[in-house]
């Protein structure tokens, strides 16, 4: 397991439709690092995010695509996915709203 600090557990924020539906909902999504635990991604968002409590973490590791350009073969890099619940009391992530 990669020693990971927890500014370096989360990569980036999924912007997609059905993030963007389920914020009511007080879940968020994120790009993690693929070494990352679910420990290791509730402490990264209590840390980086004020106020943000943590009830539950969800993670998918997803493998990369088959691409083709000509005759040659290739994947996309593997990344591992997180959807995070936080808990009724805590407050909502910035980064999210206004989208």
């Amino acid at each position: 397991m990669a020693d990971l600090k927890y500014y370096d557990v989360i990569i980036r924020p999924v912007i997609t439709e059905h993030s963007m539906a389920v914020l009511d909902e007080k879940k968020y999504t994120f790009i993690v690092h693929p070494d990352a635990t679910k420990a290791q991604v509730k402490d990264a968002v209590e840390k980086m995010f004020d106020g943000a409590k943590v009830a539950a973490v969800n993670t998918m590791n997803y493998d990369g695509k088959p691409k083709r350009r000509g005759m040659h073969f290739g994947r996309t890099p593997k990344f591992k996915k997180a959807v995070v619940k936080l808990t009724a009391d805590s407050k909502d992530i910035e980064i999210f709203m206004g989208m």
